[in-house]
């Protein structure tokens, strides 16, 4: 499993016992920091973490490094991601894509440029602030 925009590894440290390997990264080292932490604290051994703009770490020769992901996990700012990250995430080929999102319309515009190789197979939003116009949603890829 790879998790894009790990943060402090939550994503990672939680599904850790459903995976073989938990591969997270993250652009702010102290947070990465805190993730590796985390995964000593909880005692879990399967999770490694870099540090890094995910336009230079997520390539190839990473996928070859660390294996191909069955299940690519991606929580990216409100912005959404790259057009980079996409192409490269199109390429690493995993089965499915778990993406979480706080803003639905970068998501939307996301799952478009992933529509050529994935379809949603479920989508769920999740209101975590009550209240306001802020909403996570959650979609699952699959690959069509």
């Amino acid at each position: 499993v790879y998790d894009l925009y790990t943060g402090t590894g939550t994503i990672a440290n939680f599904i850790a016992g459903k995976a073989k390997k938990v591969v997270g990264i993250e652009f702010i080292p102290e947070a990465i920091e805190d993730a590796r932490a985390n995964s000593e604290l909880n005692k879990i051994s399967n999770t490694v973490f870099y540090s890094g703009d995910i336009r230079e770490v997520l390539n190839q020769e990473f996928a070859e490094r660390e294996g191909r992901p069955d299940v690519l996990i991606t929580d990216p700012p409100r912005a959404g991601m790259h057009q980079d990250v996409v192409e490269t995430i199109l390429s690493v080929d995993p089965e499915k894509i778990v993406y979480v999102s706080c803003n639905p319309a970068t998501q939307a515009r996301d799952i478009e440029l992933l529509s050529g190789q994935y379809k949603v197979d479920r989508f769920q939003p999740v209101d975590m602030f009550p209240h306001t116009y802020h909403v996570e949603n959650v979609a699952l890829l699959v690959k069509t």
